[in-house]
């Protein structure tokens, strides 16, 4: 990326659920989030968001009962399993990538309706994929938002919770500073968003046992940050649910076990 390129920005990030989108729904609702009205998108995949300033937060499932199976979801991990660029201009995104030497999908089109006053109005996106495997963490894409308006409304994001934001991706690696190396040459990000880095054998340390609920790879994504919340709140919500949880002086840090993840709110 040269010093004429604007900064990246996030569009979103993907907690992949499987076939357990209503837990991961439920889960979410009771932290004291909004969550979207669930999507059905036309390739086949259901969701639900969790909309916030600048990036959200995607739920992505595959239903039980579908004749139209989206592969991809399922043979992706459940957990984070989504990192996705905000870009005005997909195709030269694609471009640019494959400029680097990095495989690419094809540019693809897609919808969902979402309701508005009554009325189901398509949400439209266009996106580009890199093929599995050249981040080992999990999917990186790119997104254009070509209905904004649809995603980024008002009554959608005054969470009970006080989240506003997604402040930082925890990336952990066996090896950090090749993985730190490997996701700069994607674009340095701008002020509202962090990627982080950790060896996978520093969790522990970090988290203590809440670490052991992340999954036993060499590389994943494990935690997101999130700002603006109320931490006496958000952790009477998660000892209500029964969820693991550290509460520190600064953070409440918060497991979702049947999903490998965790949450932090500092």
């Amino acid at each position: 990326m040269n010093h004429r390129e604007p900064p990246a920005q996030l569009d979103h990030l993907v907690l992949n659920t499987h076939y357990d989108i209503d837990d991961a729904q439920r889960l979410l609702e009771g932290l004291g989030f909004i969550v979207t009205p669930r999507g059905y998108h036309t390739l086949g995949s259901v969701n639900h968001l969790v909309v916030l300033a600048g990036g959200y937060l995607e739920l992505i499932g595959q239903p039980r009962d579908s004749d139209k199976v989206r592969q991809e979801i399922l043979d992706s991990p459940v957990g984070i399993d989504g990192l996705v660029y905000a870009v005005d201009d997909v195709p030269a995104c694609r471009e640019r990538w494959v400029a680097m030497g990095l495989q690419a999908q094809p540019v693809q089109h897609f919808s969902r309706p979402v309701d508005v006053g009554g009325e189901a109005v398509d949400a439209r996106f266009s996106t580009v994929r890199l093929l599995p495997g050249q981040f080992a963490a999990g999917r990186v894409y790119a997104c254009r938002h070509l209905t904004p308006e649809l995603v980024w409304r008002d009554e959608w994001m005054a969470h009970p919770n006080g989240v506003s934001a997604i402040s930082s991706l925890l990336v952990a690696d066996a090896d950090p500073a090749r993985a730190q190396a490997d996701y700069a040459r994607l674009g340095a990000w701008d002020a509202g968003f962090a990627l982080e880095f950790t060896g996978t054998e520093g969790l522990a340390a970090r988290f203590g046992e809440l670490a052991a609920h992340l999954p036993q790879r060499d590389a994943f994504f494990a935690a997101i940050r999130l700002r603006g919340g109320d931490r006496a709140d958000i952790a009477a919500r998660a000892r209500a649910l029964g969820l693991p949880m550290r509460e520190e002086a600064q953070r409440v840090t918060l497991a979702l076990p049947a999903f490998q993840a965790l949450l932090e709110f500092a």
